[in-house]
């Protein structure tokens, strides 16, 4: 028996007035309560440079480390901060091996942010990069995984996946895609950001090589930065940029250009240049800390919930929805069997309610500050339009 618990509604910790029903946190999370004042703490620390101390370049950045790491069941050694998803591509693309004869897999239609490094690397190599198409459905939702898998053979060098797709949440069972991956000696590097913060994720079991996550989104963090697991077997590799913060020593200012080879432990040498951020750092922190008290286990469940509720008034309208087994239980991708009605996302607009179209799918992902009246009110509107 689950033992994991639904949560109510947050929406006391968020800035939203009552009457926006803001559906759309896969687009961009708002900042919780606390995380914004943790920003204007933080401005405000930057604002009396005088008052800041060496450690201060360290400390905050080691707690969101160890907050991460949490997150992903690992070391926080494991951990690099980064600005964005594609900078930890970057630190995949510099890293990960890649012979003229291999191949590159990653699925048709994913974000970009993992598809362009590696058009990047195999124009460089002479490698194939690989596009999955979606598998033929007789019904609605996608099932990735079975196609994923077959795809990967010994040529097969990195995979480039997602936890679940951008436009719809179809779901992968990164676990086994892992499994398969190492038995023909292939590398898997994922994008976590849409899923870090609301599905949870085990670095333990699924074992990748890269695993990126930009904070905007399901961490309701700040824009401009996120976190990277590095897994240990590529400590010892090259970061993207060579930064002083990154080396040995770096905590006494006194002996900076006492220039060091070796670099601070783990995956740190990875880390972005200025990762100090003091106004962005604080804000990431009071995010994590939020999502870890709640529960990550606890989030999946109520956004299940949420979506479901979502699925069934769908469905009742005439809408097609993927199954629960399919999809990741934060999103849901609503699709219209006789097409997108025409200016759909105005006519919600208009009705302060906010969505999206990602390909063929409206999307919806909510969060702890939807209530199920604000459910109920995107099906009514949905109603009317119909």
């Amino acid at each position: 028996m689950s033992t994991f618990a639904p949560i109510p509604s947050q929406r006391h910790l968020f800035d939203i007035p009552e009457d926006i029903t803001y559906l759309n946190c896969a687009y961009m999370g708002p900042l919780p309560r606390p995380a914004l004042e943790a920003g204007h703490g933080g401005m405000e620390a930057k604002a009396r440079p005088w008052q800041l101390r060496p450690a201060d370049f360290f400390d905050e950045a080691e707690d969101v480390r160890s907050l991460v790491a949490r997150m992903m069941n690992t070391s926080a050694d494991n951990i690099a901060i980064i600005p964005a998803a594609s900078y930890g591509m970057a630190i995949a693309l510099k890293n990960l091996p890649l012979a003229p004869a291999q191949e590159i897999l990653a699925l048709k239609d994913q974000f970009p942010s993992n598809i362009y490094p590696w058009m990047r690397l195999s124009e460089e190599t002479g490698a194939t990069l690989r596009l999955i198409p979606a598998p033929e459905t007789n019904g609605p939702g996608i099932d990735w995984t079975p196609a994923i898998l077959d795809a990967i053979s010994d040529r097969t060098a990195i995979l480039a996946l997602p936890h679940c797709h951008w436009t719809d949440g179809a779901l992968i069972d990164l676990e086994a895609v892992g499994k398969k991956a190492r038995a023909h000696g292939a590398a898997l590097a994922v994008d976590l950001t849409q899923s870090l913060g609301a599905l949870p994720f085990d670095a333990e079991k699924i074992q990748p090589d890269i695993a990126v996550a930009a904070s905007y989104k399901w961490l309701l963090g700040p824009y401009s930065l996120g976190a990277v697991y590095v897994s240990p077997r590529w400590h010892e590799g090259r970061p993207v940029e060579e930064n002083w913060i990154n080396r040995k020593g770096s905590e006494d200012f006194t002996r900076l250009v006492d220039y060091q080879y070796g670099y601070q432990p783990g995956a740190r040498r990875f880390d972005m240049g200025e990762r100090a951020n003091f106004h962005l750092m604080p804000v990431f922190k009071k995010s994590l800390e939020l999502l870890l008290g709640w529960g990550v286990e606890n989030i999946a469940t109520t956004l299940t919930a949420k979506t479901e509720h979502l699925a069934r008034g769908a469905n009742a309208l005439g809408l097609d929805t993927a199954p629960a087994a399919l999809r990741a239980g934060h999103f849901l991708g609503v699709r219209f069997p006789g097409g997108t009605p025409e200016g759909l996302l105005d006519k919600l607009r208009e009705k302060n309610i906010y969505v999206s179209l990602r390909g063929t799918s409206m999307r919806v992902t909510p969060h702890l500050y939807n209530t199920e009246e604000e459910l109920d009110r995107l099906l009514e509107a949905l109603k009317e339009i119909l």
